[in-house]
């Protein structure tokens, strides 16, 4: 196994699967690959995978369906690809479990830098998906890192922990990251545009182009992270909306 670990391409398209194939082999991982959701799942398990990238229209079961089967047993980072540009297919794979979305034609040179971006911020709870090798560095000492607290809710950036009244609550890297974003801020609104940077990484520069599905996004990631924290919508807690421009934390109580 290479320093990455494993990655796993389900795609019936021969010239795509390829293509992610050889991508992904250069950025360091031991790539297996599958034409079928079914296989793709078995491959997936058996492979231990790191990182999945997933063909949504696939002959036998769709992508959305193999995303939720992969999530009953692997916490690996699954992207979906996509030749259809339906909001409605961002929106499922982000509800479903997915990391990040892609539409074809893709350039070769994002997919590889988006799936760098994740691997270099692990998520809570990593499991299987654990970076090694040069990017994986010793964690801060405490003192870089001290646990944010508001009303009620406990953050800590070391463990990538998230706690409300002293109860766990699991979430994604892209949830754990935009909440520690807002509760870093203080009370200061963060636009959709900032947002789209802390969940994208480093791809995302300050003069890189955000689209409107990019803040769409966003705001499902808001969405979820918003009913696992119990919010209540008529009196937020923790995240208040700020209309046309995006979120800030809600007053301390």
């Amino acid at each position: 196994m290479t320093d990455l670990g494993v990655a796993v391409v389900v795609e019936d398209d021969e010239d795509v699967r390829n293509l992610v194939e050889a991508v992904l082999s250069q950025a360091g991982f031991e790539v297996h690959s599958a034409a079928g959701g079914r296989e793709g799942v078995d491959v997936v398990r058996a492979r231990e995978a790191s990182v999945v990238t997933l063909d949504v229209g696939l002959p036998d079961i769709d992508g959305f369906e193999v995303l939720r089967r992969i999530r009953q047993f692997s916490d690996a980072y699954v992207v979906m690809l996509t030749a259809r540009t339906d909001e409605l297919d961002t929106l499922t794979a982000f509800h479903t479990g997915a990391d990040d979305f892609l539409a074809k034609p893709f350039r070769p040179r994002e997919l590889r830098a988006r799936v760098g971006a994740m691997m270099r911020r692990p998520r809570q709870d990593i499991g299987t998906a654990q970076v090694s090798g040069p990017e994986a560095v010793a964690a801060p000492a405490p003192s870089q890192s001290p646990v944010l607290h508001h009303n009620g809710l406990d953050l800590n950036p070391e463990t990538r922990s998230v706690s409300v009244d002293g109860v766990a609550i699991s979430l994604t890297r892209s949830e754990f990251d935009l909440l520690q974003a807002l509760l870093k801020g203080a009370g200061a609104v963060r636009s959709k545009t900032e947002l789209v940077r802390v969940v994208r990484g480093d791809y995302y520069r300050a003069d890189a182009y955000i689209s409107e599905s990019d803040e769409r996004a966003v705001e499902v990631h808001i969405g979820n992270l918003r009913r696992k924290l119990g919010e209540d919508p008529v009196q937020p807690r923790w995240l208040q909306t700020v209309r046309g421009v995006g979120y800030r934390l809600s007053p301390a109580r």
